[in-house]
């Protein structure tokens, strides 16, 4: 982290990971084969390559088998979206997905509307959760998928993904949970959830950016997105970035060894952080409880009569965020609200005032104490 500004924006990314760096850079030196040739150099990257497989797949509770890399989450989410026509029978044209997902589900939902599919869009709660019985009404036999993210990128909400997937089967439809923002914060395994599709992204747990990862489960349909070569067991064509899966390989060995005390700690942090900024008379408020249904990482709150982003402008050493990063919302008063925000019915003025602080790995307790100090004094020339 740089020395003069406090980074509490690690839904948005996380940084490499040293260990990560390091397993990278060896891999380069000594793994450069390609994967697929029969030869020694090419042995040897297979080998790498099927270990960090098997690492990330420790980390998800599933087989290697199931598990194909991926250039990250928008290229896993499209791969399960705008296969389905060739996956599925022709008499299941409907896709159900919540209101507050992230944009790279709710972009290909378009493109299928365009296609002639019927796509839903399911409501959320005050707390940023969908109620299962609002499923249980909207599916039914012409549901090709159901897809509901398993943790909330803007609010930290986490779904009952669990329960919705079970309902989403009962009906026939299979299920899908974008868990980028989730894998690495807290325990996520594909066979407990009973999924058929999951996604990750190497750059939310301290992985590079560039590689992510896709769970396919062993009786799901699928359809590739990229065609070519006979890589990834048939499923996605392309000759494997070798030292990209195992950087990812290692970051989720870290995070395998490193979640419950983390998650513990992290909790902590965002806690602080809140008191702190209450302490300093900002009026701080989450817009979702801090339980065991939001990550523990994530501080969702508004700020009393703050305009959010005027206040991070004037606090340029805290580095936050007003929402998503893949979905800016501007700047200025006129600018657009968050699209998750307004899905939970808070106002305009409540949206507006609204700061999404993240704390992660690299976080210390004087970080969120020297924060909460600038946005004070922040604030106070805001109001000036």
């Amino acid at each position: 982290m740089g020395k003069d500004t406090i980074y509490l924006d690690y839904n948005a990314t996380t940084p490499v990971a040293p260990e990560v760096r390091e397993a990278i850079c060896r891999s380069l030196e000594l793994e450069w084969g390609n994967p697929s040739s029969s030869h020694p150099e090419g042995r040897r990257a297979r080998e790498a390559l099927e270990a960090a497989r098997a690492q990330v797949a420790g980390l998800m509770g599933c087989r290697t088998e199931e598990l194909l890399f991926t250039s990250g989450g928008t290229e896993g989410n499209h791969s399960v979206l705008m296969g389905l026509g060739r996956a599925v029978p022709k008499e299941r044209r409907q896709v159900i997905a919540s209101a507050v997902e992230h944009p790279s589900i709710l972009e290909p939902l378009k493109r299928l509307e365009e296609e002639g599919w019927e796509c839903v869009l399911l409501p959320v709660d005050g707390e940023c959760r969908v109620d299962p019985a609002d499923l249980a009404a909207a599916v039914g036999p012409r549901t090709a998928l159901v897809s509901v993210m398993l943790a909330n990128n803007e609010t930290g909400a986490i779904q009952p993904v669990a329960e919705l997937a079970r309902i989403a089967h009962e009906a026939g439809a299979l299920f899908h949970t974008d868990a980028s923002q989730a894998v690495g914060k807290v325990e996520v395994d594909c066979r407990a959830l009973g999924v058929d599709y999951l996604t990750l992204a190497g750059h939310k747990l301290y992985g590079p950016k560039g590689i992510g990862a896709l769970f396919v489960a062993q009786d799901a349909p699928w359809s590739p997105l990229f065609l070519g070569g006979g890589q990834e067991r048939g499923r996605r064509a392309g000759t494997e970035p070798v030292a990209l899966a195992v950087g990812l390989g290692e970051a989720c060995r870290l995070a395998r060894r490193m979640l419950k005390e983390e998650m513990v700690r992290l909790a902590g942090l965002r806690d602080l952080l809140l008191s702190e900024l209450r302490a300093r008379g900002l009026g701080a408020q989450p817009n979702i409880p801090l339980d065991h249904r939001c990550l523990p990482n994530t501080l969702s709150c508004r700020l009393a009569g703050c305009d959010a982003a005027e206040l991070l402008s004037r606090a340029p050493q805290v580095l936050a965020s007003l929402g998503a990063a893949c979905h800016s919302c501007g700047c200025g008063p006129n600018r657009p609200i968050s699209h998750v925000l307004a899905a939970m019915g808070l106002s305009r003025e409540e949206a507006l005032g609204t700061i999404r602080f993240s704390v992660g790995r690299y976080t210390t307790e004087e970080e969120v104490r020297r924060a909460a100090d600038l946005l004070a004094q922040a604030a106070l020339r805001e109001k000036g």
